[in-house]
């Protein structure tokens, strides 16, 4: 059985390239940290290749870039092929299935509007006030993983006949 499941944020953006019959290849480097620490005290992490093909790595590079959380499922595979130099070159990669984004595109655009407030300070500050009034005018919706009844310190009235039981 080969069968690997990863978590872990990628390294660099993810590279989409297209064969020659035209299916897209996507490949990025995924960081997963390990779950013991070193002599230091200090977690290390793992460099993991991984490729995904057609829809599924069009997807991954539209919506993963540097620092994404992703879950990877799929396989590992290894390859060899002829390096420049002449000699024989081994990879091994892990060849997805699927590919799970586990952020919401908020918290990933918040991480680029950080990096990019460095740059130019005034559009920065701009962007900020505007995601602050977004974030006030949002705030009547309930978030999807929000509990809804949380910190309302009400008793909660249901009766029999709304029970699916």
């Amino acid at each position: 059985m080969n069968r690997v499941v990863l978590v872990g944020r990628l390294t660099k953006d993810p590279e989409l390239k297209y064969t020659p019959s035209g299916v897209a290849v996507c490949s990025f480097t995924l960081a997963v940290n390990r779950n013991f620490t070193n002599q230091a005290g200090e977690k290390d992490a793992d460099f993991i290749n991984c490729i995904v093909w057609r829809r599924p790595a069009e997807n991954a590079a539209n919506f993963l870039k540097k620092g994404s959380l992703a879950g990877v499922d799929g396989r590992i595979q290894t390859r060899n092929f002829e390096g420049q130099d002449g000699r024989r070159v081994f990879m091994t990669e892990v060849v997805a299935e699927s590919v799970q984004f586990l952020e919401p595109r908020t918290t990933q655009n918040a991480g680029s509007n950080n990096s990019q407030r460095g740059n130019n300070n005034s559009q920065g500050s701009q962007r900020t006030s505007y995601n602050n009034q977004n974030r006030q005018q949002n705030n009547n919706y309930t978030r999807v993983d929000e509990d809804p009844f949380a910190n309302d310190g009400q008793p909660i009235d249901i009766s029999d006949d709304d029970l699916p039981f």
